[in-house]
């Protein structure tokens, strides 16, 4: 199955179209990204105005015109928080779908989250052991971790560097009282989350960052691992804080490895995660390449895996273990199945991606980035 995945966030519209085959790995065919530059220009109120929108419905409409020349069977679109908790989202949404034909979803933060842990897990396998992972966007940051498949927490905060960027950081340079109340806000927004729970100070914890913000970070501060992959060290991006502090955005975006769509929101990003790693106890984050995209595209794999029978290929094996030889584990009531189930209940291995917009809920209706459990 030949998928397209159209991201659009608050820098690009970013479409990677990759070629799904059960039992196979996921194969990229292009990735391709369309400038939207919602960060600076959203609204006081984080409303998007008409010129905002009229990037998002070129972008979406040159991105999707991509996916069919390269001959995509379907699109999986969606946005993230900039659009996706605008005020008027919906009208965003309608206008691209008026005006392009692609009906964009959105994810729920904490569902962002589980799917970019289900792709940093296929990523360092069963190995690394308990992963913890964090990922700084423009509207929002999310953080999971668990020991299996599925993050056992799942966590969205409004921590995102642009929307600090706007509410916090207004200067350019910001002075040292809008830096100190900024970190203030992020330690603050840390604790009532309950982050510092999540790993009990990381032990055992393999700590993962992915997007566009630790990639530059780890990149401005030069940190490798021994084995040679990017890490971003806490005291290294210490260090880096107080100098970006100092620069102008235009300054910064002649740093190694800033892009100059990140220069005016990479010094709030920098303060986030290093609140992030005092959080959770971790003295760096190793850089992952696949983050929600992938996540994406795994989900589907599944269900496409699930439809060709390989999901169910021992189904026939299964029998129910002779009445007088159930006994109750510790912990466990004899008329409950397996983690909670009821007796008989079956394990949905296909958990559903769904989103739905408030307006349409109220309607019956949903926008929908794709369907599972519903065959």
């Amino acid at each position: 199955m030949r998928t397209a995945i159209l991201d659009v966030g608050s820098n690009a519209a970013h479409l990677k179209v990759v070629d799904l085959v059960p039992g196979g790995p996921i194969r990229t065919v292009v990735s391709v990204k369309e400038p939207t530059r919602l960060a600076r220009a959203v609204l006081a109120d984080g409303r998007l105005g008409r010129a905002e929108t009229d990037r998002v419905v070129a972008s979406v409409a040159a991105t999707a015109d991509e996916a069919a020349r390269m001959g995509a069977a379907e699109l999986i679109p969606f946005v993230t928080s900039a659009i996706r908790d605008a005020p008027n989202r919906e009208e965003v949404l309608d206008r691209v779908a008026a005006e392009t034909g692609v009906e964009l979803g959105f994810l729920a933060g904490s569902d962002e989250a589980r799917l970019t842990f289900l792709a940093v897990r296929a990523w360092y396998g069963w190995s690394v052991g308990p992963v913890v992972l964090a990922d700084i966007g423009g509207g929002s940051m999310e953080i999971a971790t668990g020991d299996g498949a599925e993050a056992d927490a799942a966590l969205s905060m409004p921590l995102g560097a642009g929307r600090l960027t706007r509410e916090h950081l207004t200067g350019d340079p910001p002075d040292r009282r809008q830096l100190e109340r900024l970190r203030a806000h992020v330690a603050d927004r840390l604790a009532a989350y309950g982050v510092d729970r999540l790993t009990d100070g990381s032990s055992g914890h393999h700590a993962v960052a992915t997007s566009k913000i630790f990639t530059q970070l780890a990149k401005l501060s030069g940190g490798r691992s021994a084995d040679g992959r990017r890490v971003l060290e806490r005291t290294a991006l210490r260090r880096r804080i107080a100098g970006l502090a100092a620069l102008t955005a235009e300054e910064r975006a002649r740093l190694r490895g800033v892009s100059r769509a990140r220069a005016r929101h990479i010094l709030a990003g920098a303060v986030v995660a290093d609140e992030i790693m005092t959080a959770l106890g971790v003295r760096r984050l190793e850089i992952c390449p696949w983050a929600l995209r992938e996540g994406i595209a795994l989900r589907r794999m599944r269900w496409l895996e699930a439809e060709a029978g390989q999901a169910n290929d021992i189904e026939h094996l299964v029998r129910p273990l002779p009445g007088d030889r159930l006994r109750a584990g510790p912990g466990r009531d004899k008329d409950e199945g397996p983690s909670g189930t009821s007796p008989g209940g079956a394990l949905d291995v296909c958990t559903g991606v769904r989103v739905a917009s408030r307006r349409k809920a109220q309607r019956g209706s949903s926008r929908t980035v794709f369907r599972e459990g519903d065959r």
